[in-house]
């Protein structure tokens, strides 16, 4: 891909993921293609998660704490959507993982 500059925003909503957030954070700062932010929308987990987020030192990751559980993940996703600044969305759940050229392959479309 020759443009690298549009901003890429993947969005992830979570919940009690905390067997599963780091792998899938990891799995984003491994992509090929580098302009991305990354919302993290915690949808009220109980677990370790949001501390888990917390510790990860990259500015792109923004967390954001839903005050009361939505009962799914179409609220975390469309909060998600509102604070998004990429120009492209892409929808990550917690407790999935993104090959490292997933990016740089779908903006190549």
């Amino acid at each position: 891909m020759k443009d690298k500059t549009k901003l890429v925003s993947v969005i992830t909503p979570m919940h009690n993921a905390e067997k599963y957030i780091l792998e899938t954070i990891q799995s984003v700062q491994s992509q090929t293609y580098e302009n991305w932010e990354m919302i993290i929308i915690d949808n009220c987990s109980t677990d370790n998660s949001k501390a888990i987020v917390r510790d990860i030192d990259d500015d792109r990751i923004k967390l954001i704490e839903l005050e009361y559980n939505s009962g799914g993940p179409a609220r975390p996703r469309n909060l998600g959507i509102k604070h998004a600044k990429g120009e492209y969305v892409a929808f990550l759940d917690a407790d999935d993982v993104l090959l490292s050229e997933k990016l740089t392959i779908q903006l190549e479309y």
